[in-house]
């Protein structure tokens, strides 16, 4: 199964695939590794790895549909089987949606549909739920939306804060991706 991650970040959750698939726990080829901006610990992370890299500067398109054109193409050009957002911190257009339709997987740090966006651990807290945790899901149009392939529970504490929360989830989240990803490659 070849997939390509796209990263905004760190790469932290990359890394455990990249880990996992050197290791021979996880049948996968990474075909690539794609930013939406230069400079990224994902991207430096690939790279490490001989995994090949690119970047489509979300800054050097005049608007987001040319920008999904260009991200779209690149991708494509990789024939993945599926397409993993490791942390991509970008809404795709209807472009790219539509070309990797039900192959487009996405990471979130909490039980989805609840707490969907950018700040999920900082409003579960603010919520004052007592369980949180991640979800591994196909995107779609929508933020934090489509099918649910996978999810894990994080129990939270009382002393908790964003940072500590969000650390226990990423590592359940690292677990969960790798699941999930064995799974798809094994026709699950």
């Amino acid at each position: 199964m070849r997939i390509v991650a796209l990263v905004s970040g760190t790469g932290s959750n990359l890394q455990a695939v990249i880990d996992a698939v050197a290791d021979g726990r996880l049948d996968v080829e990474i075909a690539a590794v794609g930013a939406d901006r230069p400079g990224t610990g994902g991207v430096e992370r690939a790279a490490g790895a001989g995994i090949e890299t690119f970047v489509v500067d979300f800054g050097d398109y005049a608007d987001r549909a040319a920008w999904t054109h260009a991200l779209t193409q690149k991708c494509l050009a990789y024939a993945p089987d599926y397409v993993l957002s490791s942390g991509f911190m970008r809404i795709v257009g209807e472009e790219f949606i539509e070309a990797f339709d039900g192959t487009y997987l996405n990471t979130h740090p909490a039980l989805l549909p609840a707490f969907p966006g950018a700040h999920g651990v900082r409003d579960a807290l603010a919520y004052g739920v007592k369980v949180t945790g991640c979800t591994v899901h196909v995107a779609d149009a929508g933020v934090d939306t489509g099918p649910i392939l996978a999810q894990r529970a994080v129990a939270v504490r009382e002393d908790d804060t964003e940072e500590t929360l969000h650390e226990r989830i990423k590592i359940e989240e690292r677990a969960l991706l790798l699941e999930v990803l064995a799974g798809l490659a094994a026709g699950a």
